[in-house]
């Protein structure tokens, strides 16, 4: 699949439908992930954060997490208002939209639990969950689905079978089911997880509704992704994923409301 228009494809748009998520192959060119990836390393060797906004939350000696993303370095506000998806995102929430936050997680194989043990299972999710369910963070218009938090999940590293690609439990966009009991039922059959494999470049289009999780890395490479959530502009930024003023009056005119929230109530559907 390829996202070089500003729609998805039809094929791109019924995997979405079904599925809850779909993989954009081959989006960021490679200056861009190199960009994204020296902004990323350098936050992590950074010790004057506190000042900067950006916050980080380590898991273990192999697992970091930051956010609040777009004020440390351009290659990362590019990001979150990239012009090859900013418009696919729209037209899965249904209408414009507001940076909700941006995150990113440099991770690698925990030392600590056996390799032995990580290949007992096919699949090793570290933490299914999501941030809406269907039902009140989703709706159904002209036969499409949509949801009013979506994100994107760009893979600034090549992925394969053992390097924690992101897993998912596809459909479960659309169920009102118990989370806790999708998930184990889930867990108790591989069939019904998928793991993402993809390319450095690609892009994981998904709505929040979707159950999804980090996945345990078996292999010797570190993983790098880079994330930015979307609302409608009337919905709050996740706390702590609040934009300095100051720093919103700096930017280019046209993507202001995207990144403040601006539009407001000034929703403009786009079905």
């Amino acid at each position: 699949m390829n996202s070089d228009s500003v729609n998805l494809t039809p094929a791109q748009r019924l995997h979405f439908d079904i599925y809850g998520f779909v993989l954009l192959e081959n989006v960021l060119s490679t200056d861009e992930i190199e960009r994204m990836k020296n902004a990323l390393y350098r936050i992590k060797a950074d010790e004057q954060l506190e000042g900067q906004r950006v916050y980080v939350r380590p898991n273990g000696e192999h697992h970091v997490l930051f956010g609040n993303l777009v004020e440390y370095d351009p290659a990362l506000l590019n990001y979150a208002a990239h012009p090859k998806l900013v418009p696919l995102v729209e037209e899965v929430v249904g209408g414009t939209v507001r940076l909700e936050e941006t995150e990113a997680i440099i991770n690698s194989r925990n030392q600590d639990v056996e390799l032995d043990q990580l290949f007992e299972r096919k699949y090793n999710p570290t933490g299914f969950h999501r941030g809406t369910q269907h039902g009140w963070g989703t709706y159904i218009e002209q036969n499409k689905f949509h949801c009013i938090f979506v994100k994107t999940l760009a893979y600034l590293t090549d992925v394969g079978p053992d390097d924690g690609g992101t897993c998912l439990i596809p459909g479960s966009h659309r169920l009102t089911w118990n989370q806790h009991e999708m998930i184990e039922a889930a867990l108790s059959d591989d069939k019904l997880i998928h793991q993402v494999e993809a390319s450095a470049g690609s892009v994981l289009l998904f709505g929040e509704s979707l159950i999804h999780s980090t996945t345990a890395i078996r292999s010797e490479k570190e993983r790098v992704i880079l994330v930015a959530g979307y609302t409608p502009p009337m919905v709050r930024e996740w706390p702590g994923n609040e934009v300095n003023p100051e720093f919103i009056e700096t930017l280019p005119e046209e993507i202001r409301p995207l990144i403040s929230g601006s539009d407001s109530w000034h929703w403009k559907r786009r079905y």
